[in-house]
């Protein structure tokens, strides 16, 4: 009895290595001792530790295999949804329709305004650099952007 216990003490510490689960450790050794039995009825086994721990390493790898094949689901790809991160084409086409009046509010403010605007919004230039490029002063830069900004305002909520 004691070589028993010994012996299964072994065979956990082996499959244990191996990453074997508690629950899935014993199943393999019953496994195996099942196997043993089927084999005696047939002939007989010099070496019954030999035989368990080859059984319990070939059903552990099988085991290994089964997972592996079980995490392959068929036909996976087409079941999945796609999510497209690019805008639908109702919002591209509301954003393109908003440029286009937007494009058509800078024509309808005075060139001077829209110049102001556009060196002062898109190009990122401060009311001093402007007044230095355009040769006016800050306060007339100001009043243009300040102008521009209202009209473009109103003209974007029509």
């Amino acid at each position: 009895m004691d070589e028993i216990k010994l012996l299964l003490g072994r065979l956990r510490r082996l499959l244990y290595s191996r990453g074997r689960s508690t629950d899935d450790t014993d199943d393999l050794i019953q496994e195996a001792f099942l196997r043993l039995q089927q084999y005696r009825d047939k002939q007989a086994v010099g070496n019954t530790e030999a035989f368990l721990v080859r059984t319990v390493l070939n059903l552990s790898a099988d085991l290994q295999r089964r997972h592996r094949v079980e995490r392959i689901v068929p036909d996976a790809l087409e079941s999945l949804s796609v999510v497209d991160p690019s805008p639908s084409p109702d919002v591209v086409l509301a954003g393109q329709e908003r440029l286009l009046r937007f494009k058509r509010g800078l024509r309808a403010i005075s060139p001077r305004q829209r110049e102001v605007f556009i060196l002062h919004r898109v190009e990122g230039y401060s009311f001093p650099q402007i007044a230095k490029e355009l040769d006016i002063s800050v306060s007339m830069a100001e009043k243009h952007a300040a102008r521009a900004l209202i009209f473009m305002m109103n003209w974007m909520k029509k």
